[in-house]
């Protein structure tokens, strides 16, 4: 174990310089940096936001129901049977079959053809839906694992959403984790404006555009709604001439003619089919673009919009516009967010923690140098220089992957300097028994080296294993620790089997003939 092929040294010191090549930058001014590549501190050491978000899903329970008794109303008109006393809510259709259908719906209900009621329900029995007649009363509700079906899909939708509006805004290494079916967590370490980000994520972003009416109702019927100052109201059509996943692009610019920001945007394919559609019929008409049931603008169409480009105008700052596309550009939430639990933790608590991690770091480090030394001698100064390698392995693998140092990271590196120290000393007491026994250095410390490293092997590994599971099951801190633990143990590995023994093959290859006291 002793012998090292050219190659291999080679290798072992390519690899040390290019990982503290890495490592030193995090400890260089930005204008000396070698690399942009550096360690980001978490939410603990840096400060920032933490915000605990719930996820309201009774908004779609109602929009499904509303969706599916369309659905059967359709049915209901096709078979000719009349209802009445429609209520929506709670979870549940209710409504009554009139006298005159009563047979009809029975006939429906009851028949075994392909096209009855009775088949319609039961493919939803097992699933969505359940159903209960009670003489002229129909009860159409969701079933327990419908409610737990939109509870999972929509918590899921709403975590992407986030995660996209919070990577636009531009904040480094977010901690974004679902939490049960209904609620989100998000961490956002070194934060500037927590202010901006809650209310990012507090707007649904249900963009529509509708015409406005002069009428109380249309075809589609209509709704009041108000301008979104509060100043005036409008009759708006409930009529959607488009959505907002029918963009694809919005981005806030200067108008030059008016000397105003305003949000451009483009649409897909089909959006601008029905957007040229809608504003070839409706020259002279004013359009309104709908944000959460506020009209944010109700332009006159002059002329057809065919090109699939508009933009939205209204009293926009450059950075309300901003997020106005950012909005747009993320995507709707499927559901209404709601803040219940936000933290805050200032640059002076992290830097604290910093100073005081660091402060343990150093004491430790040098306690365990002072021990190595007065116990190994000029072996000792080898393990010493070892565990100044393996911190530079650490860091450097930590900055290639611009990993996020939390204080348990902080732990997590302590620790592994205590597991370095750990190999050396079962190396070191076991090549001293076999000098003991045997004359020759060169097979003594190879021995040793070879008898040792199945205790070594094995004390790393079972905590690397336990290493990767904090990290597969942990969240937010303990993964930070299992990182630095898992990744310290793959470089404690490296730096005892590969640097330590090179240099003391080559202390011991010139001194073979010599008495070496360890």
């Amino acid at each position: 174990m002793l012998y090292f092929s050219k190659l291999k040294v080679i290798f072992i010191y390519i690899l040390i310089i290019l990982l503290s090549y890495f490592s030193i930058s995090n400890f260089l001014s930005q204008n000396y940096k070698f690399s942009n590549k550096k360690i980001n501190l978490g939410l603990d050491l840096q400060g920032g936001s933490y915000l605990l978000l719930e996820v309201d899903s009774n908004p779609i329970v109602l929009q499904k129901l509303q969706k599916k008794f369309s659905e059967l109303k359709k049915y209901f008109k096709n078979q000719n049977i009349k209802f009445k006393n429609i209520k929506i809510g709670n979870n549940q259709i209710q409504f009554e079959i009139e006298d005159s259908s009563i047979d009809t719906f029975v006939t429906a209900f009851t028949s075994k053809n392909d096209n009855s009621l009775n088949n319609y329900l039961e493919q939803y029995k097992a699933f969505e839906f359940d159903h209960t007649i009670n003489n002229n009363k129909v009860f159409i509700n969701y079933s327990k694992f419908g409610i737990i079906e939109i509870k999972n899909s929509t918590i899921d939708q709403a975590l992407e959403i986030v995660r996209r509006r919070i990577d636009e805004v531009g904040t480094n290494e977010p901690n974004i984790l679902k939490r049960g079916n209904e609620r989100i967590l998000v961490e956002l370490p070194g934060l500037d404006d927590p202010a901006r980000i809650k209310n990012l994520l507090g707007k649904t972003a249900n963009l529509s555009f509708r015409f406005i009416t002069d009428q109380d109702s249309s075809d589609f019927g209509s709704e009041k709604m108000f301008f979104e100052d509060g100043s005036e109201e409008a009759i708006v059509s409930k009529r959607i001439i488009l959505s907002g996943d029918n963009l694809i692009d919005a981005n806030p610019r200067m108008d030059t003619q008016t000397n105003q920001t305003v949000v451009t945007f483009s649409m897909d394919r089909l959006g601008t089919k029905k957007f040229a559609k809608a504003t070839i019929d409706g020259v002279g008409k004013r359009l309104a673009i709908i944000l959460d049931n506020k009209i944010i603008s109700a332009p006159v169409i002059r002329e057809a919009i065919t090109g699939g480009n508009g933009q939205i105008s209204g009293d926009f700052t450059f950075q309300s516009a901003t997020d106005l596309a950012l909005l747009l550009r993320s995507g709707a939430l499927p559901a209404p967010l709601s803040i219940i639990e936000e933290r805050t933790v200032g640059p002076d608590l992290g830097k604290d923690s910093i100073d005081a991690g660091t402060i343990a770091l150093i004491i430790g480090f040098i306690l365990v140098n002072i021990f190595m030394l007065l116990r190994y001698r000029l072996f000792g100064l080898i393990a010493d220089l070892t565990l100044v390698v393996n911190l530079f392995l650490l860091v450097g693998i930590l900055t290639i992957f611009e990993a996020t140092l939390t204080l348990p990271g902080i732990a997590g590196i302590i620790l592994t300097v205590g597991m370095a120290v750990d190999a050396n000393v079962l190396i070191f007491e076991r090549i001293k028994e076999e000098i003991k026994v045997e004359k020759n250095n060169l097979i003594a410390f190879d021995g040793g080296y070879k008898r040792a490293r199945t205790a070594v092997l094995d004390a790393n590994i079972t905590t690397l294993i336990a290493a990767v599971i904090l990290f597969f099951f942990g969240s937010g801190p303990v993964k930070g620790f299992a990182i630095t633990l898992g990744i310290g143990i793959v470089s404690t590995l490296f730096s005892v089997f590969y640097f330590a023994r090179h240099l003391t093959s080559v202390y011991v290859s010139k001194n073979k003939d010599n008495t070496i006291t360890l």
